[in-house]
């Protein structure tokens, strides 16, 4: 689900507490937290609704205007639904990308299982601000399946975004710095060549 950026901070504040979509589907279920810029934005309800059903007070909620607003909003086709939302705090992400003296024994297995995953570190940690397609193109990679991978060292908490980029975080530097000196005899059996 899309929130735009002025709503989302909106959000934060608790200004905005309702967002109206028009799906085929629900595309989000109560209790998911979705990641934002501003943090964890949480999904409190969804519930089908007719136009006829949503209130002025519905609007404001929604960080309308008006009533009106609202409905020019909501023009296209599509089952309509009142979805429920909250902040939910900050992106714990962020503090795992902090977190460099913690145990990077379990992290860096998971890295060595993963074939790509040194070479995407050195490559960023080389090219920080680098757009994707770029850096993508660079390892002969397509771009849709390097975003992908890049997510999943982000999910450790190895990489950040940038607004054009990625760069290593405090904790990926400390992982590619042990990738670079460790080997098999240091009690992980990655066997070969990581990059």
């Amino acid at each position: 689900m899309l929130i735009p950026h002025a709503t989302l901070a909106r959000i934060q504040t608790g200004e905005v507490t309702l967002a109206f979509r028009r799906w085929d589907r629900p595309r989000v279920k109560a209790g998911t937290r979705l990641r934002t810029f501003i943090g964890l934005v949480e999904i409190t309800s969804v519930e089908a609704v007719t136009l006829s059903k949503i209130t002025a007070a519905d609007a404001h909620q929604a960080g309308f205007a008006t009533r009106a607003e609202l409905l020019a909003f909501l023009k296209k086709e599509g089952n309509l639904y009142r979805i429920g939302v909250r902040f939910a705090g900050a992106d714990p992400r962020i503090a795992l990308r902090e977190d460099a003296a913690t145990d990077i024994g379990p992290v860096t297995a998971k890295v060595l299982k993963l074939p790509w995953a040194a070479t995407f570190l050195r490559l960023i940690a080389e090219q920080p601000a680098v757009r994707a397609p770029d850096l993508a193109a660079q390892l002969g990679w397509e771009t849709v399946p390097f975003k992908r991978n890049v997510r999943r060292l982000k999910e450790l908490g190895l990489t950040e975004s940038l607004p054009i980029g990625y760069q290593l975080s405090p904790r990926g530097q400390v992982i590619l710095d042990a990738l670079a000196g460790r080997g098999p005899a240091d009690g992980l059996d990655g066997g070969g060549d990581v990059g």
